[in-house]
């Protein structure tokens, strides 16, 4: 049996409905599931949806995890890093957004497009400045709190301004924060042009684009999108 909307949003309503009504919040969470055609919450909870794919991305991310959302262009990964988003706010968790390529009101209108309430789209810090690089996230993100979860959006152009050092350094600063913060973070990631008449199925780590040397090993998990299909790649 589908639901009508997702579970995340029925124990809003069922929140809402205990303050109105007065009554307890397992009565309210029971009547909610009947209207939904279920016997109890319990009976929801139990048929309810599967984890979506950026839900289940998340819950394989342990805290300090430096990860990479790899495809070519169109292939979803930008949306995908924001669904990531969307579920790391759903689940009470801090999340942050630093993007080289689209506007704040841009994010937001996308993060709503995919499902996000206003009260979620509004927990989601947006920071679309063009001094974007790995100093200028990890100030962002200090004071986050723990189990924050950033996507940088992308990689391959966090170097870009010769002013900014190389790639190699700031990756390498990403990683030392994940790790001392406990913070996820999230890189975009382009894969090279080559990849297009490689005959693969699936790219991986050999098809990053890099245009100058990058340790990929600071990468502890790698998630590569290829037509509709999605890989979870570790090195761990």
């Amino acid at each position: 049996m589908r639901l009508t909307t997702p579970v995340f949003r029925l124990k809003r309503h069922a929140k809402a409905l205990a303050s109105e009504a007065g009554i307890p919040l397992h009565a309210a969470l029971d009547r909610i599931a009947r209207r939904e055609g279920f016997q109890n919450w319990s009976h929801l909870a139990s048929a309810a949806e599967p984890v979506s794919r950026a839900g289940k991305l998340l819950n394989g991310l342990a805290p300090g995890s430096l990860a990479l959302l790899a495809a070519r262009p169109g292939q979803g990964k930008t949306v995908l890093g924001l669904e990531l988003l969307l579920e790391a706010v759903r689940a009470g968790r801090p999340a942050a957004f630093f993007t080289l390529e689209y506007t704040a009101a841009q994010t937001r209108e996308w993060l709503a497009r995919l499902g996000g309430t206003p009260e979620e789209v509004a927990r989601v810090q947006v920071d679309a400045t063009e001094e974007i690089c790995a100093d200028h996230i990890i100030a962002g993100l200090n004071g986050m709190g723990s189990g924050a979860v950033a996507v940088v959006d992308y990689l391959q152009i966090l170097d870009q301004p010769r002013s900014r050092p190389e790639l190699a350094v700031q990756v390498a600063a990403l990683h030392a924060y994940s790790r001392q913060s406990g913070t996820v973070i999230a890189l975009l990631s382009q894969i090279t042009r080559a990849f297009d008449s490689s005959g693969s199925k699936m790219p991986g780590f050999n098809d990053l684009r890099l245009p100058d040397p990058l340790d990929v090993s600071l990468f502890g998990t790698a998630c590569f999108l290829q037509d509709g299909e999605i890989r979870v790649e570790s090195r761990s």
